[in-house]
């Protein structure tokens, strides 16, 4: 499971939301180790975005991070994100 806290810059969030939501929508429809993906915006922070992810394991998050649509909102996205704190664990 993978957990990322995405600090959104201010006034950033209308145009960083949908390319995340695109990016988690590609890595369901098209990555079979990706089980889930999901985009949560804080309701306490409205610069924070919450992404839970779950893979069938290590490699299967490896292989996501090296896909097109990764690379590709890793790089639209770069100039939008003040902080990104990624957490990996194991479902228990």
């Amino acid at each position: 499971a993978i957990f990322v806290e995405l600090h959104i810059k201010p006034g950033q969030m209308d145009a960083f939301l949908p390319l995340m939501q695109e990016n988690a929508t590609a890595s369901k429809t098209t990555e079979p180790g990706c089980h889930q993906f999901d985009v949560v915006q804080s309701d306490a922070d409205d610069n924070l975005i919450l992404l839970y992810e779950t893979y069938t394991d290590r490699a299967a998050f490896e292989a996501h991070m090296q896909t097109v649509h990764f690379a590709k909102v890793d790089q639209e996205t770069a100039d939008m994100v003040a902080e990104k704190i990624v957490h990996t664990g194991l479902l228990v």
